[in-house]
């Protein structure tokens, strides 16, 4: 096979990986789509800074020994840490897969990759909100405002349902359904799975003040409970955008509680959950499917408990919220980034 054609179906892989195959068959969130093309991105960015052209792509540019080198360059030139590396090998290691099905003489590209070590890295702890800081963060919204309503309501649902960022933002009116024997909401959480999250008596109520408040208009089914001001029902609040809101509203309670963090994001209060079912007596099995854990492993490392802690029964948690409902990567033209199609 010349060069100059396996370039070509090198670069028709990428196209077909990024636009077709790993959002129809891989995932649906938006987040690890990025993170497929970020990887992809860096690495034909590291490919140009060797000085491969576009007629010098093809399959030994993929090999273990560049692999390792991309690596080395990710934390020398790039200073990337650790585990964003280990997220980058990742994600290329998908892409060599996927290119091993269309291709079986490439199926060693992928075979190879799997042999590299991941970077060591430092074990990070998630340190979760203490009872009182979550009870005074809940305070810190004005509910005299439309968007300080809804952000107690937000706040409110991350807490009480222990769900991802991404989970809660991602709620639509069709997902909520107060009206049930037990009340309860649907989250869709990663690789589009679903699990339900039973809500308590002061939850709903603060729910349908909000509905009732917010959501003026005939209520669609279809419409984000969180939406956008400036894109409509259809559109969902951005994670900057939340992560913003939370972070003002952490700042107004650092100032009477010192126990809430400045710096707080939305991962500490689906940790604090845990931590606090754990507290109230649900078992680690229990709290595994609350979470949405596939593995029960992965919440043990999670909440760094073990298996040898016996747990009471389920308590109550009605007290938990008291409040009443009143880079910029510039490529050369016909670079080898241009040749791929992975300009950002």
């Amino acid at each position: 096979m010349k060069k100059s054609n396996e370039a070509v179906r090198i670069s028709r892989y990428i196209s077909e990986f990024l636009k077709d195959y790993a959002p129809n068959f891989l995932t649906h969130s938006d987040n690890t789509l990025r993170s497929y093309k970020d990887a992809l991105t860096l690495y034909i960015l590291f490919l140009e800074y060797e000085k491969i052209s576009p007629g010098d792509l093809n399959r030994h540019c993929f090999e273990r020994n560049y692999i390792e080198k991309w690596i080395k360059w990710l934390r020398s030139v790039r200073k990337c840490c650790p585990d964003t590396c280990n997220v980058r090998l990742g994600s290329l290691r998908v892409f060599l897969e996927f290119i091993g099905t269309r291709d079986i003489e490439l199926i060693y590209l992928y075979l190879e990759s799997k042999g590299i070590k991941l970077q060591k890295c430092v074990k990070k702890k998630v340190n979760g909100l203490s009872r009182k800081a979550v009870t005074e963060i809940l305070k810190a919204p004005n509910i005299s405002t439309k968007t300080g309503k809804r952000d107690l309501v937000f706040l409110t649902v991350l807490y009480a349902t222990a769900g991802r960022l991404d989970e809660v933002r991602s709620i639509k009116i069709s997902h909520l359904h107060l009206d049930a024997e037990k009340p309860y909401l649907t989250l869709i959480g990663k690789g589009q799975k679903m699990r339900t999250a039973y809500l308590l008596p002061r939850v709903v109520a603060h729910i349908r003040v909000y509905l009732k408040e917010i959501h003026i208009s005939a209520i669609d089914p279809e419409a984000y409970l969180f939406f956008s001001c400036v894109g409509g029902i259809y559109v969902k609040l951005t994670e900057p955008a939340l992560d913003k809101r939370i972070k003002l509203h952490a700042k107004k309670a650092h100032e009477k509680c010192n126990a809430v963090p400045l710096n707080t994001h939305a991962h500490q209060f689906r940790h604090a959950k845990a931590s606090h079912w754990i507290e109230d007596g649900l078992n680690i099995v229990q709290v595994s499917f609350l979470l949405g854990h596939e593995q029960l492993e992965t919440t043990m490392k999670y909440l760094d408990i073990t298996t040898e802690e016996k747990i009471k029964a389920l308590a109550t948690l009605e007290s938990e919220t008291e409040k009443s409902v009143n880079k910029k990567w510039r490529v050369k033209n016909n670079s080898l980034s241009d040749f791929c199609g992975l300009k950002r």
